[in-house]
């Protein structure tokens, strides 16, 4: 059960991150805007929530998917742009997500 929660807790860290960095070098905001706090904390309840827990897949590959239309896309565009970035910006945090 530790795993479990030791596994979602470090996926909110990576996607809280991702978010923020996002905020800071695609859209050069100082604070993250209300919309993309929402958006991350909005994440942070999904992860919690998720029927999978430890054996989840990542969201591009699970079979339901929890987030609403407009939050998916926003979501898809943050990890876009930050995925291919993180290497730069966080690279253990890159590592750490590349290889759990």
């Amino acid at each position: 059960m530790r795993i479990m929660a030791a596994k979602t807790e470090e996926e909110k860290q990576t996607v809280r991150l991702m978010v923020e960095l996002y905020c800071r070098h695609k859209l050069k905001c100082k604070e993250m805007p209300t919309a993309y706090r929402e958006l991350a904390d909005y994440a942070c309840r999904r992860l919690d929530h998720c029927r999978w827990k430890a054996y989840k897949p990542t969201c591009r590959r699970c079979p339901v998917h929890c987030y609403s239309p407009e939050k998916r896309a926003l979501i898809r565009a943050v990890m876009q742009w930050t995925g291919p970035r993180m290497i730069i910006y966080a690279p253990m945090a890159a590592l750490r997500h590349l290889f759990s």
